[in-house]
């Protein structure tokens, strides 16, 4: 883990080439803020003396040169950091997508929903704060005070000792009491915001279940206790930076009090020049104020290693063992269908997602063979291996033994390819949160109206959506506002525009009322092609005539057909 979250952290800081820029000018902007007090300091203390005006000239203008530099320093900072950490976070999200792509579905088990979004989302987010608020900061602090001790030192040395031993304590001071009162709260914040988008979800989206079950209370209490605990967290990481930042100020106090101190017997000893007292008093503030920064990058530190930590366990490094390995690059177009889907000593099982996952959905020694045009039906109990062998059929799970399509081997094949001619519609069919139009759409973006009134009519739901105001009509969040038979029409809709020689329904009975669902599987079977290959997995019984042989499944084997 330690590895994969050094890596993910490596990925976010921009190349040396490209963050050095930001880096300098950084630095300039501290190293002229500190320069424009010590100039400042001299030169009042000087005037205070009044000599002639030319022994002030070159202070006026270096006062006016630093006050102009740290404005100019300042914006090619925020220029150069913010280009480079935004560039390098474009990478990184790409970078997570393709991570991302070889696990969907199946390997997305372990992942709930939210916390794979802010993973997506809000950790990525926090990774750009690597170089802009921890890289920076801590790299121009450390150049300024490093300059700011050996200037010190040229005009007194003890005063250089106080300053360099302030910033050593400082420091120390920002790590132990970061870490002590603020890692736990920081660490906490982001599965918390988790929690409470969860709770906020799952309350507006299921309103009306929540309402007729008399659940409500108990939904937004959850929103409430999510919130709470939120709340909680963000005061407690609030008060550690506020405790870290008050204490390095106190701090600087000391530093320039103890300069003051160290610094005092040589202007009495006059080794040391009224203006020189001045700067070396001073300075200490200025330093610090560029030094003030530091905690909140050590927060933010912590922040930013929290994220990497929650993404490396959101995504594992490697593919998970029961998910396709390596796929040869895509064709763009899939396989002849020819002598249909043949399986022989076909073996799967799912990615192990927990010690108590056993054996369940396995497969062991299955042979079957699906011809063109053909309609099977795959039956058994649960766990006996029904949605197993329909995402192998997918190539959405990895297997072991033969599975040709068309007489080429799906090993051969990219995933693309083989789902251009083996498509799959699940037991809860993903709808997006748009209208009916763009739905179907997503299948064949060339398809005109009439097509989609078409093929509406085929799955029986033209009226329906002519009811509800016509093809711009709004299905919901994940097709709330359809009904489970609606969303598998839809779905079915969809595949016969996008043409699938072969048609793997997995329960699509699932989510339907038992009354309705002999007339669902009869309109779903009656609006797809003779020609077309169809594998229905369903655990009710299917009205005769409409599938041309059975297939049972136990324990992952075939026992009949």
């Amino acid at each position: 883990m330690n590895t994969r979250v050094r890596g993910i952290l490596r990925s976010a800081m921009p190349s040396r080439r490209r963050f050095a820029p930001a880096v300098l000018s950084g630095f300039g902007t501290a190293l002229s803020a500190v320069a424009l007090l010590a100039a400042s300091a001299w030169l009042i203390a000087r005037a205070a003396e009044q000599p002639l005006v030319m022994y002030l000239s070159a202070a006026v203008v270096g006062v006016r040169a630093f006050a102009l530099s740290r404005g100019v320093f300042r914006y090619l900072e925020r220029l150069t950091s913010h280009d480079a950490a935004l560039h390098q976070l474009a990478g990184v999200r790409a970078g997570l997508v393709r991570e991302l792509v070889p696990l969907a579905p199946d390997g997305l088990g372990r992942a709930h929903r939210g916390g794979l979004l802010s993973s997506v989302v809000d950790d990525v987010e926090e990774l750009q704060n690597l170089p802009l608020r921890v890289g920076l900061p801590l790299s121009a602090a450390a150049l300024t005070s490093l300059a700011a001790v050996v200037f010190t030192a040229f005009i007194s040395w003890p005063a250089a000792l106080v300053l360099l031993a302030c910033l050593v304590v400082a420091f120390g001071v920002a790590v132990a009491v970061g870490w002590a009162a603020g890692s736990r709260a920081e660490r906490s914040v982001a599965p918390l915001r988790t929690a409470v988008a969860d709770a906020v979800h799952d309350l507006l989206t299921n309103l009306d279940v929540l309402t007729a079950y008399g659940a409500l209370d108990a939904a937004r209490e959850r929103v409430r206790s999510a919130d709470a605990a939120l709340r909680g967290a963000l005061v407690r990481r609030g008060v550690a930076q506020g405790l870290t930042s008050g204490t390095v100020s106190v701090l600087a106090g000391a530093a320039s009090l103890l300069a003051l101190a160290v610094a005092a017997p040589g202007v009495a000893g006059e080794t040391l020049s009224g203006p020189g007292l001045a700067v070396v008093v001073l300075l200490p503030m200025a330093v610090f104020e560029v030094f003030g920064p530091v905690p909140l990058a050590l927060a933010s530190w912590r922040q930013v290693r929290a994220a990497a930590e929650r993404i490396a366990e959101q995504v594992p490094e490697t593919v998970p063992e029961g998910l396709p390995q390596t796929e040869p690059a895509a064709a763009g177009t899939g396989p002849a269908l020819g002598e249909g889907l043949v399986l022989r000593g076909l073996a799967a099982h799912w990615p192990a997602r927990s010690d108590s996952d056993g054996d369940a959905g396995r497969l062991d020694d299955v042979d079957l063979r699906v011809g063109p045009g053909e309609r099977v039906l795959v039956t058994g109990p649960s766990g006996a291996g029904k949605t197993t062998l329909a995402h192998v059929l997918v190539r959405f799970l990895d297997y072991a033994g033969s599975y040709t399509v068309g007489g080429i081997e799906a090993r051969e094949l990219s995933g693309d390819d083989l789902r251009r001619t083996v498509g799959l519609i699940e037991q809860a069919p993903f709808l997006f949160d748009e209208s009916v139009r763009q739905n179907l759409l997503f299948a064949r973006d060339t398809a005109s109206d009439a097509d989609l009134w078409a093929v509406l009519a085929r799955v029986g739901l033209d009226d329906w959506v002519r009811e509800r105001g016509g093809l711009d009509s709004r299905v919901g969040d994940r097709g709330v506002l359809v009904s489970g038979g609606q969303a598998q029409r839809l779905a079915l809709a969809r595949a016969l525009l996008r043409g699938f020689p072969v048609l793997v329904l997995d329960e699509p009975t699932a989510g339907v009322d038992p009354a309705a669902s002999e007339a669902l599987l009869n309109d779903l079977l009656g609006a797809v092609d003779r020609d077309r290959a169809v594998v229905l997995v369903s655990h009710v019984e299917v009205p005769a005539g409409l599938v041309d042989r059975e297939v049972r499944l136990e324990d992952g084997r075939v026992v009949s057909g």
